[in-house]
């Protein structure tokens, strides 16, 4: 892919992306509902000299699509392997939305005609619409492949779409290859404030804030209600910790928007932040409201309710999310350090046990059992918590601590004097109490 371009530094690309505006000369017709998003170039339907299509095709053009529907499944029960009517016919499916039979008559074009561009396009376009790791990956394959072939017709701007479908897939795994796409697309077609966006996403990815800001700044001043392109440069200057420079964009942006869900959370995030735990707890719990069933929104109001202290609020959030997925890990390892300082051991314990079982090198889990077992005397079995996480992660002076009045509960004197010098020499002058504590046991120890 894009193997004719040089590599470019993101900084270079920045330049090259805003310098590109190849104009086009394709007149494309709309790919169907659930192939396309708003910022996606369009692509023609491929035509042929095979005048047998052409009825069916004329009502695709004038959006008949059950009439041809009904031609293209009379031509197909006599040429069920025509590629170009096999795409025609998921082509009417996908605007029908009937995504299933769309996607079957695709797989069906591609199986006869393994070179046709369109339908490895909508396909690509397909899977990368109905998200997941396994539709992901496909339809990746799908575009990649797309892009080494040649619409029928030539169609610049369908080229173009798949290289920016492609480009948004790759964001996030590998953001060089998606800016190469882009790159691609942008010689092809002129540059779109989603393009714009798309460049500042990549670079982000990549690790490159200032290209990123300067990318979004760019569509503001295009549009500076942009609420997308404020989102975007809200969270490259909270990822620079430009919390001052932030607050105000996105308090702005939520003036002309106050129920956008991106921004509310930005904004929960700014304050927590800066310390103003309470005013992001008001935002988050109106954000809740706006999306109650959105997980990872109740996720940060339950983590923002423990910080604060609303421990019943935040139990029942968590208790609410486990319904949805009882095996998840930090899940029950967040819920059992409410029923921790709750002093509710027993339930704690249940659910650190269940979390040491899904995922064994549960650092969480072993430390919280470890805990809950001091707390209720089961100093055997605090020993055997704290040696499973010993195997995951170095000891810290809280651990230090559980093993030294583990032994020494359990009257193994030499193992507790042991750990409470080792409590000591790696407390560097905090945990008071402890240290106290430590240090009497050892005198005692000595006698």
């Amino acid at each position: 892919m894009a193997s004719h371009h040089a590599r470019k530094t993101l900084a270079g690309f920045f330049l090259v992306l805003f310098s590109l505006t190849v104009p086009v000369h394709a007149q494309p017709v709309p790919l169907p509902a659930g192939t396309t998003g708003p910022d996606d170039a369009q692509q023609s339907t491929p035509t042929s000299s095979d005048s047998a299509l052409a009825p069916a095709e004329s009502d695709i053009d004038a959006r008949n699509y059950a009439a041809a529907a009904g031609k293209l499944d009379v031509y197909l029960s006599v040429h069920p392997a025509d590629a170009r009517a096999l795409f025609d016919r998921g082509y009417v499916a996908d605007a029908q939305n009937h995504p299933d039979a769309a996607e079957s008559f695709y797989r069906k074009a591609i199986a006869a005609d393994p070179r046709q561009f369109e339908s490895r396009l909508a396909l690509g376009l397909l899977l990368a619409a109905k998200g997941g790791p396994r539709s992901d990956q496909e339809a990746r394959e799908q575009l990649q492949a797309a892009i080494q072939l040649q619409p029928n017709p030539p169609n610049p701007a369908a080229k173009a779409q798949a290289d920016r479908a492609l480009a948004r897939l790759l964001v996030s795994s590998d953001p060089e290859a998606a800016r190469d796409a882009l790159v691609d697309a942008l010689h092809l077609t002129p540059e779109t404030p989603p393009d714009t966006i798309l460049t500042a996403q990549i670079a982000e990815a990549a690790g490159d804030t200032t290209v990123a800001e300067e990318a979004y700044r760019r569509v503001l001043q295009q549009d500076p209600n942009s609420s997308e392109a404020t989102a975007g440069l809200a969270h490259a200057l909270i990822a620079q910790k430009r919390y001052a420079d932030a607050q105000p964009l996105v308090e702005a942006a939520l003036r002309r928007d106050p129920n956008d869900p991106t921004l509310n959370a930005q904004l929960a995030a700014i304050l927590n932040a800066q310390g103003k735990q309470t005013d992001a707890l008001g935002v988050l719990h109106k954000l809740h409201q706006l999306e109650p069933t959105n997980r990872a929104v109740t996720t940060m109001l339950a983590d923002a309710d423990a910080q604060s202290g609303n421990l019943d609020e935040a139990g029942t959030l968590y208790q609410q999310l486990l319904a949805a997925t009882p095996d998840d890990t930090a899940l029950l390892d967040a819920r059992g350090q409410i029923l921790i300082r709750q002093q509710r051991y027993p339930e704690a314990l249940a659910l650190f046990h269940r979390a040491a079982a899904a995922k064994s090198d549960d650092v969480d889990a072993w430390s919280g059992i470890a805990f809950a077992d001091s707390e209720t005397h089961q100093f055997q079995d605090e020993i055997q918590a704290l040696s499973m996480r010993s195997k995951y992660a170095a000891e810290s002076p809280s651990t230090l601590f559980l093993w030294a009045t583990a032994y020494d509960n359990l009257h193994q004197t030499k193992a507790a004097a042991d750990y409470y010098q080792r409590f000591l020499a790696a407390a560097n002058g905090k945990f008071p109490d402890q240290v106290w504590q430590a240090k009497h046991r050892l005198v005692a120890l000595s006698k």
